[in-house]
């Protein structure tokens, strides 16, 4: 497996659009060598992250109970990700690898599927064909519409905790950006002018405000732009990635 980004201890937060905590891809690489207590750390900071998207995809996507997606997921994540060592098999040059993840889980929903079929069979009973469950699996809405949805949001969460974090002695920029741009998005509020926010935090002029404003929206790009970079391979790909993730922002959920 390759793995790469810098360790977490020689990178850190901070003002530089270059430092950032290590990459997801070293963060997998680290969570391969699980028979260690850094290994065991990482893979489960590695499955806080992207079992949201991949439980998404079973209720929602594959249409599956609530209840039996999580039997589902726990089986996965036993039989695969630690009998079978499933992380120690992602290859950063083979793609993203959340899409790595998301096939391992639908091979083995194929999987039980077969397994369970086996089971029912009963003497001059008729079988129930696999193919049919692996046909509504390959046929389920594309991942994007639901997996990248959730795993979306995950990225614009990070996004915004480490942008709070970093603009904390920063109120009024912080409070004007949320106001303006953040919750009329997130919740759909009424983005205060700036004149209001300028006497809210009183401060010379509206301009002052809208002067603010764009502070922010550097910040958010650096950081946007920061966090994008650890789920991609090459900096190639960082735009690309940008571009995928806007694009589900601005798609209507169905």
């Amino acid at each position: 497996m390759t793995s790469g980004g810098a360790d977490d201890t020689s990178r850190a937060s901070g003002s530089s659009p270059d430092v950032f905590p290590a990459t997801r891809w070293s963060l997998v690489g680290r969570a391969a060598t699980r028979g260690t207590e850094n290994g065991r750390l990482a893979l489960a900071e590695l499955l806080q992250i992207y079992l949201p998207a991949l439980r998404g995809y079973l209720t929602v996507s594959l249409r599956i109970d609530e209840y039996r997606a999580d039997d589902l997921l726990q089986g996965f994540l036993a039989d695969k990700v630690l009998q079978q060592d499933l992380i120690a098999q992602a290859d950063r040059e083979r793609g993203k690898f959340r899409s790595f993840l998301l096939t391992g889980l639908k091979r083995f929903v194929i999987d039980e599927f077969r397994r369970e079929t086996a089971q029912q069979r009963s003497p001059g009973g008729a079988m129930r064909d696999i193919d049919d469950y692996a046909a509504q699996i390959e046929s389920a809405p594309e991942p994007s519409d639901i997996f990248d949805r959730i795993w979306a949001q995950e990225v614009l969460g990070e996004v915004m905790r480490r942008m709070r974090d970093e603009l904390s002695d920063q109120l009024p920029t912080w409070v004007i950006f949320e106001s303006r741009v953040l919750l009329p998005i997130t919740d759909g509020a009424v983005a205060p002018s700036h004149d209001d926010l300028a006497k809210r935090f009183d401060l010379p002029s509206a301009s002052h405000a809208s002067n603010l404003l764009g502070t922010a929206k550097r910040t958010f790009r650096r950081i946007f732009r920061g966090v994008v970079a650890e789920y991609t391979s090459e900096e190639s790909e960082i735009d690309v990635e940008i571009d995928d993730l806007w694009r589900i922002f601005s798609t209507p959920a169905a």
